[in-house]
Parts: C-alpha cells; structure tokens; sequence
C-alpha cells in the first residue's frame, strides 16, 4: 500500500455572490433567481465548513475566488468607456449578460477541473485538466483564472502537471471533477476512474437528455483520460442517466458519489446500472480492490428528494479508522424522505456510519452542496509538500479570513446592486488583500 491523503479544496466563496439563476437545468439556482444574497454569510458558512473538517483531521484547503466582475467579456461584446459606464450600459441594454460577469459559479470549485493521482497516471505526476464549462456563458470563461490559480498552487513539474482546458466547442463539453470519481482500496493505492458523461457528440443515437442540456460529453472524458496518461483497463466511461438529466441532474455528483471502493449512488443514476457495476468490479479487481456499491432504491429516495436535498452532493470523506463519514447539509434533514433514509443507513453501521451536517443555506440556495464546493485532490506526502502552502486550512488562517470577510462582504446583495462600479472597487481591493493573505502572486486579470 502506498501512501496517500485526499486533500478537499474548497472554494471560497467571493464577495459579489448572487443569486442570478444562469444555469438552466440546475433546478435549486433557477427556484431563487433575482432573489437577495447574502455573501458575508455565504463566505461565513464555507469558511465554517472548513474549519471543522480541518479540526477533525481530514486534509483541507481552499481555492481562492475569481475575480467579478468580468470586465473582459463585456468590454468584448461592446460595452466601452470607464468601469462605471460598462456597467451602466450594461445593466440598461443587457442585464442578463452583467449578471454572467459578475457570476457566483467559481465557488464550485468541483467544476474546476478533473484530477487525476500520481498513482494513476503514466508519469507518476498527478494531473489537471480545468473544465472548459462552455455549456454557459457565464462559466465559459472560468478555465482561464482557474488553469492560472491551478498552476500558482501546483507549479512543481515535478511532481504536477496542469494542462489546458479541453477546446471550447460542444464536442468537447466538459464540467470537471463533478462527473468524475475515483475508486480505489486507499488514496494512495492504484485505482480505478469513473467518466459519467451526458451525451456522446458524434453518436446522434446514443441517448441523451430532452427536457435539460447534457453538460459532459464522452469525447471530452476520453480526450481527459488520455491527456492523464491513464491505463485503459482502469478506466471506465458510463452513459448518465438521460431520464434523471431531465428532472434537474445536471450533473453526476447530484446523483452519486465515490470514495475509496465505496459508490454510493442512486438506482436511477446511470443509463445501466448493472453494466457500470460489472464494469467497476472488473476494473477494480486489476488492482487488488472490492467494489462497495450503496445503492439507494427509488422507494426509498426519489429523484426529485436527492434533487431538493442533495443526497448525494454530499461529501464522503475516510476517517483514520477506515470507516467513512457523509458531510450533509442541513436540507437533508429537512426532507423526511431523506432524513429517515440516512438514519438508517448509519444505523446499518455500514461502510459509513457518521453524518456531519453544516448549515449550508446560502450555497444551496445558489444550486450547489458539500461536494460541489470541493475539488478533491489526493497526493503523496512529498506532493503535499511541494504545493503552495498559503491555501492550507489552519486555525490561523480561518481567523485571518474571518476578518477578511467582515471588512470587505456585504450582507446583502440585490440584482441592482450589479450595476454599482462601487462593489466592482470593493470586490478589487478585498482580492488584492486576498493575495497577500495566502502568499499568492496576483490571480487576476482585471482589464
């Protein structure tokens, strides 16, 4: 057995978060569009979060946010003259569009990019590709800043390597780490990936969604997998499920997650089920590891309540004593589906047998759970080491974000407030201290 911790690294969330509703077929973004944000809180509660997953022993970082607004995309659709006027002219002739530039989606930072472990691939490095998201607008430009922070975080090429987004182009759709899972007997160890996408580009036949766009196409999670270096007999492609696309599962983390050889995933979650199953068993069994499959009935948790709560947005994390824990927020508890569901599968004393729940409101809210918010990277010990250490969760650093965030976040936010130059100015400087903070270089191109 090799060594190996998964390190979550979780986005912070930025001071212009706000409740625009840009992503049709997310379900929980679209039911609170316009509405008013509250970003001190929002930031408060990831902050939060991750403290105490630090406090508990498990590696935790943070990514830090994007810069908003994104005076580059609107000054390239026409919009010119000073800050002010940008704005102003764009909240009058297209405040759809200022609401894309000023976008709160860099806080899922499981849509950053997918990764790949030194263990699984051919140079012994581990790898990232940034998620290209070009299914939207206001996440079309993201790969941009997080390729860079990507690379300020992990520029030792010894040990990593961090490729370009995938070209942006429908064939090649790629939403990241979110339709990404990783299976293996440890961290450390070989293993084996799991690719779900939504469509297949040059296959018209292959299923695919009807109501909802599919976001993950097989063609970029095959161009991922070669890019990684990983060996074909560990890697799996699995059709999502088209059906459960349409009921708003815009992507696989919503319906499933992974951990170690544990699947813990919905009846509905693939196209067919028994044939992934077979697949990972078989793959799995090359490196010496036993798929545990938590499969959840639909009698037990419809589609629609793993929607609302999102079930399986949840984090599932290994604790020291080989058993795991499933990070929840507060909604599953709030459905009584769901909540009876997790009391009896802790009950069960299974393979996981502890909830840790967080008061996530602000986040859900805004269409994303636990394990959207987090990009999971294992590493070695010696890969540990040679990442940028400014972005490490310590009880020092969540006191000096703290602080941050009470000087530079409003607690309230209102779509007018979009067209004020003067949160442009606030959210610059409150970045710039940013930096200084985490002992990074500039991330951010403000032009």
């Amino acid at each position: 057995m090799h060594t190996g911790r998964e390190y979550n690294f979780d986005g912070l969330v930025g001071p212009s978060h706000n409740y625009a509703g840009l992503s049709f077929g997310n379900v929980a973004s679209l039911g609170n569009v316009k509405s008013a944000s509250n970003p001190k809180q929002a930031a408060l509660q990831g902050l939060a979060k991750m403290r105490e997953l630090a406090a508990r022993g498990f590696a935790q970082a943070l990514l830090p946010p994007q810069a908003r607004p994104d005076f580059r995309l609107l000054r390239r659709i026409g919009f010119a003259g000073t800050d002010a006027d940008v704005l102003a002219r764009a909240w009058r002739e297209a405040p759809v569009i200022l609401a894309c530039a000023w976008s709160a989606s860099p806080m899922w930072t499981a849509n950053a990019a997918t990764v790949s472990p030194s263990a699984d691939s051919f140079d012994g490095r581990v790898h990232f590709t940034a998620a290209n998201l070009n299914n939207k607008l206001h996440r079309s430009g993201e790969h941009e800043q997080s390729t860079r922070t990507l690379r300020a975080l992990f520029g030792n090429q010894r040990h990593f390597a961090v490729h370009d987004a995938l070209p942006s182009t429908p064939a090649f759709g790629d939403e990241g780490a979110a339709n990404h899972t990783r299976l293996a007997a440890s961290h450390g160890d070989k293993g084996v990936q799991l690719f779900v996408y939504g469509r297949v580009e040059f296959d018209p036949s292959a299923p695919s969604p009807k109501r909802y766009p599919a976001r993950q196409t097989l063609e970029a999670s095959q161009a991922i997998a070669r890019l990684h270096g990983l060996d074909a007999g560990r890697t799996v492609f699995a059709s999502q499920n088209p059906a459960i696309i349409d009921q708003g599962v815009f992507h696989n983390d919503v319906i499933a997650v992974g951990n170690a050889n544990v699947l813990f995933y919905h009846e509905q979650a693939f196209a067919d089920e028994a044939a992934v199953l077979n697949r990972l068993r078989a793959a799995m069994d090359g490196v010496g590891a036993q798929l545990a499959p938590v499969r959840v009935d639909t009698r037990a948790v419809s589609v629609a309540d793993a929607v609302t709560s999102y079930l399986f947005n949840s984090q599932l994390l290994s604790k020291p004593d080989g058993a795991m824990a499933l990070v929840i927020p507060h909604e599953c508890r709030e459905n009584q589906a769901v909540s009876r569901f997790l009391e009896q599968l802790v009950a069960n004393q299974g393979a996981i047998d502890e909830l840790i729940e967080f008061d996530l409101h602000q986040s859900m809210r805004n269409g994303g759970g636990p394990a959207c918010l987090r990009l999971r990277v294992a590493l070695s010990a010696a890969e540990a080491n040679a990442m940028h250490q400014g972005v490490i969760m310590t009880e020092a650093l969540y006191a000096r974000l703290v602080d941050w965030v009470d000087r530079h976040y409003r607690d309230r936010l209102e779509p007018k407030d979009l067209a004020d130059p003067q949160l442009a100015i606030e959210c610059a400087l409150a970045l710039e201290e940013l930096m200084r903070i985490l002992d990074l270089p500039t991330l951010y191109d403000l032009s």
